[in-house]
């Protein structure tokens, strides 16, 4: 059995190697953030310090049982939790980071309560690389081939079918549309909508005759690319 000056470094290791990730999550705004983060990291460490000192002296040959078997249960746990962070609006599926830092703060903090501190010191520094330096790779990586597309159209059925049926064409996928509609519609006037498509361009595109046939479809008035995405498309 460890002396309380070691579960309290392991409680207390733990509650900060999930603050640093929550911390991260929370500067993103994610649904799951720093208290969150604290609580799946400091429960798993818990958990994992009763599982292998809560039963001394009990079950058969007063042996405590078996302390994988009660820890093994963190990580189908936190998998519900993970879920509950995943949103899904269309084709647009968001949170998968936060579900997956949920989950490995799970992982961290199972292996401080064992004792594992290289392991769990470590996994917390380079999750929080994953997060924060991978980021500006993905860019890098992504860069110039994300855009928005900006449609202004007369509002009729099948509109977004046709338009996306071009895009479809010219191998362009659409992670997401945005339909801005006027406030004001005058009686007996058409109905002006603004079509906005967060669409990611093939490695080869190139425009050609891509846009003749985005204002050839029957209530397209004019279409625009608009650069960088940014937080555009969000707002």
């Amino acid at each position: 059995m460890i002396n309380n000056r070691e579960v309290l470094l392991r409680l207390v290791l733990s509650a900060i190697a999930g603050g640093i990730v929550g911390m991260e999550r929370e500067a993103n705004h994610s649904s799951a953030g720093l208290r969150t983060h604290i609580l799946v990291t400091l429960g798993s460490t818990l958990i994992m310090l009763i599982s292998m000192y809560g039963f001394q002296g009990l079950g058969a040959n007063n042996n405590g049982g078996e302390p994988a078997r009660l820890a093994a249960q963190v990580v189908s746990g936190i998998g519900f939790l993970g879920a509950g962070t995943i949103l899904r609006t269309g084709n647009n599926i968001r949170g998968l980071t936060t579900a997956a830092s949920i989950w490995v703060c799970g992982g961290i903090g199972l292996a401080i309560g064992n004792g594992y501190y290289l392991g769990g010191v470590a996994t917390t520094i380079i999750v929080l690389f994953a997060l924060r330096g991978l980021v500006f790779v993905q860019k890098k990586l992504s860069k110039g081939q994300h855009e928005l597309l900006i449609v202004q159209c007369k509002e009729r059925a099948g509109l977004i079918g046709d338009i996306g049926h071009i895009l479809g064409k010219n191998n362009i996928i659409i992670n997401e549309i945005k339909v801005n509609s006027e406030d004001n519609i005058v009686e007996n006037e058409d109905h002006m909508i603004e079509i906005v498509f967060m669409v990611r361009l093939p490695s080869k595109f190139t425009n050609g005759s891509f846009f003749d046939e985005i204002l050839n479809v029957n209530g397209v008035e004019s279409a625009i690319w608009k650069g960088e995405l940014g937080e555009a498309f969000l707002n």
